[in-house]
């Protein structure tokens, strides 16, 4: 709508001005977003006042850049976080070239899409047990289903398990930023009493898919690398290996099956 130059940045600055007064953390970045992804004022106008109602501002413009790729994330899918991005690099570092993976908790896809991008003769496959989200992750060239984690999938047949789990402890959701427990689905936040419930079945889950040698690669959070520890080695995982963010948060782990080769 508005051509770079004066006026954008006027309209930039506006907005943002906006955001800031509804609380938005991030106000400039996302003012940029809107206003240069708006087709009309009109529209701008009806965009704004949804995000100053709180509503995910990747909701609003309909995408998310995730590993410099747009990924397309419809109202009620879980929005990919930058977070996840070095997961899913590590788990296309693991993927052999013709190898099979299965994406579990896909929301939008975005993991999947990554690793269908960086081994494209890999076969990869997902699942989510939303239907919004399978709809959106297919709608964004992913192969996926409509399960519960590994339901459905073939023992021994996968390369890579991966999964951005949920794993916030559910006494530790209220916080959580008020718009992200408004509107985002909270079935792809809450990890119940100590945040491991989903990671628990991921794991047992993935000892089943994984292939002799397979990788599981997963995020968790908190101080969760000690009991995630214990999960993987009862399961047959040896070696796992933990990383954290620059703000030194835990972010993941990825383990191999033990007593294969």
């Amino acid at each position: 709508m508005f051509s770079p130059g004066a006026e954008r940045q006027i309209a930039e600055r506006q907005v943002a001005e906006r955001l800031a007064r509804a609380g938005c953390i991030a106000a400039e970045e996302e003012a940029a977003v809107l206003v240069g992804e708006a087709p009309d004022g009109a529209t701008l106008e009806t965009w704004v006042t949804r995000r100053e109602r709180g509503e995910p501002p990747v909701w609003i413009v309909g995408w998310v850049e995730f590993l410099g790729r747009r990924v397309r994330v419809d109202p009620g899918v879980y929005v990919p976080r930058a977070q996840s991005e070095e997961l899913a690099e590590r788990a296309a570092g693991v993927l052999p070239e013709r190898g099979r993976a299965a994406d579990l908790c896909t929301g939008s896809g975005a993991l999947a899409a990554h690793l269908m991008s960086a081994r494209p003769a890999a076969t990869v496959v997902a699942t989510d047990v939303d239907p919004r989200a399978v709809r959106c992750a297919r709608a964004n060239g992913v192969t996926a289903a409509v399960a519960d984690l590994d339901a459905g999938l073939r023992s021994g047949a996968f390369d890579v398990v991966c999964a951005v789990t949920p794993y916030v402890p559910s006494p530790e959701l209220h916080l959580l930023p008020a718009d992200v427990l408004r509107y985002e689905p909270r079935h792809a936040l809450d990890g119940g009493r100590d945040g491991l419930d989903v990671i628990r079945r991921v794991v047992v889950g993935a000892a089943r898919l994984l292939r002799p040698g397979g990788w599981l690669v997963t995020e968790i959070g908190g101080d969760q690398d000690g009991p995630a520890g214990e999960l993987l080695a009862a399961a047959g995982f040896g070696g796992p290996t933990f990383w954290w963010d620059g703000d030194g948060d835990l972010r993941g782990v990825a383990a191999r099956l033990e007593g294969r080769s």
